[in-house]
């Protein structure tokens, strides 16, 4: 991970603020194409009611109408948190390329617990064993504690 991907990292976790103020689940994602280029960025959208509106999916869905298969196979996803396995399998399906994350699956888990919240109807698995063929790369431990912030806010309401 270099500087440039934390700079993409930091505009996830923005993202995932202004998901955070909206109301919403505090996750955030960039799509960046192979020359370097953020070709789409979205927040969570879940609190509508549409559980499946992750910005991991929606970029997944938007990569395959803005770039070629080989484009998506080296772009890279940026993302607040690390995939949950719905988004996971999206972003193979459509064969992106890696996936960079501030915070991990194994850090959400952790926080979500400590904060009492109820567990996901979905078990949390890290990217890995969803999408084998997906490098990944993460956590960010600057930016995890900020994600982590975030998600106390949301599951305390303050």
């Amino acid at each position: 991970m270099d500087e440039r991907d934390r700079e993409h990292l930091r505009r996830c976790v923005e993202l995932a603020e202004e998901a955070l103020d909206a109301g919403d689940e505090p996750f955030g994602s960039v799509l960046v194409d192979p020359s370097g280029v953020v070709r789409a960025e979205d927040r969570n959208r879940v609190a509508g009611g549409d559980r499946t509106r992750h910005p991991e999916f929606a970029l997944a869905r938007r990569a395959t109408e803005l770039l070629t298969p080989a484009e998506r196979a080296g772009a890279t996803v940026y993302t607040s948190g690390e995939h949950c396995p719905m988004c996971a399998a999206a972003h193979a399906w459509v064969g992106l390329g890696r996936i960079v994350y501030a915070s991990s699956t194994a850090q959400l888990t952790a926080w979500l617990r400590e904060l009492g919240a109820p567990p996901g109807p979905v078990r949390p698995l890290p990217v890995p064993e969803v999408a084998p063929g997906v490098r990944v790369e993460g956590p960010d431990p600057d930016l995890a504690p900020r994600v982590r912030a975030l998600h106390e806010r949301f599951h305390r309401g303050s």
